[in-house]
């Protein structure tokens, strides 16, 4: 777990990175990559003890490996998806070993095309957010409808990001494809946050 600076005291914030003083915890990797060669998943889901296949659900095998703990969706195509893993050195790790559990099941699986898809970042402003002065100020780039979700939903055009934010303070932001979008759009955010805080009665 070296990667999350900046965790409550760990080490100094580097504020010319993050002049907010807040960095974004990564949470979650989707990556994909291509084995590049026909998968019977049938065989696959009956030789590998870690993976379910309920093809009328879902065209895909599931296998999941405790470390780095993630769930590969994998297909008869040879692509793959790998979720769940909190850092893209350990997504590539991941997704490596689920290679490898191919390749000994006596598939000629390559290891081509990796590339991180998504990442999703959250973090904690510590204070309440007025989201409703937020909406409305930034209307273009908002939506924010409580009964449907508690949320406003933030669609931020550079970098090309989505931001969930919640009254709490609680924030959310995916779509970036690396992790200094992510650190880039939370800076980006936060003087709009500081500017619509809630101010306790």
């Amino acid at each position: 777990m070296a990667e999350q600076g900046g965790l409550e005291g760990s080490q100094p914030v580097d504020l010319s990175k993050h002049p907010s003083g807040i960095v974004p915890t990564l949470q979650n990797i989707v990556s994909t990559v291509n084995l590049d060669c026909k998968l019977d998943l049938k065989q696959i889901a009956l030789q590998a003890r870690n993976a379910e296949y309920n093809p009328k659900r879902f065209a895909a095998v599931i296998m999941r490996i405790r470390e780095p703990k993630t769930t590969a969706l994998i297909f008869a195509s040879g692509k793959m998806v790998c979720t769940g893993a909190k850092s893209e050195s350990q997504s590539k790790l991941a997704a490596r070993k689920y290679a490898r559990i191919i390749q000994k099941l006596g598939f000629p699986a390559k290891f081509k095309d990796f590339k991180i898809q998504n990442i999703v970042g959250s973090c904690d402003v510590k204070f309440p957010i007025r989201l409703e002065g937020l909406a409305y100020s930034h209307g273009a780039f908002s939506s924010y409808e409580p009964e449907l979700f508690p949320g406003l939903i933030y669609r931020m055009k550079q970098p090309k990001i989505v931001l969930l934010i919640f009254v709490s303070g609680k924030i959310v932001i995916t779509g970036a494809k690396v992790r200094d979008e992510t650190y880039t759009a939370f800076e980006n955010i936060y003087p709009v946050l500081t500017e619509f805080r809630k101010v306790q009665q």
